[in-house]
């Protein structure tokens, strides 16, 4: 399965509650992105909280960017991406 690194701009701040309420937000994400397959593998978010960089598996940049839509996250770019271990190179 291809992995993708997505951008995103949150001009507001990505302003997720650690409550019930976050919780239902994350599993909300989960389960849309498993009707076409995507898995969000994990994501890092910049200090003022205005942009992220998240790490997708999934069938096609589409699958990302559809599912994105149905969660209300914007996308700015997704690139294909490998994995480089520097540790492989010991």
């Amino acid at each position: 399965m291809p992995r993708y690194l997505v951008e995103r701009t949150f001009p507001d701040g990505l302003v997720v509650p650690i409550n019930d309420a976050g919780v239902d937000a994350m599993n909300g994400v989960i389960t849309r992105n498993a009707e076409k397959g995507v898995t969000w593998v994990q994501s890092f978010v910049t200090p003022d909280k205005k942009h992220s960089f998240c790490i997708y598996d999934g069938p096609s940049p589409e699958a990302i960017r559809s599912t994105a839509q149905k969660n209300s996250l914007p996308v700015d770019k997704i690139t294909e991406v490998r994995v480089l271990d520097p540790y492989f190179y010991r």
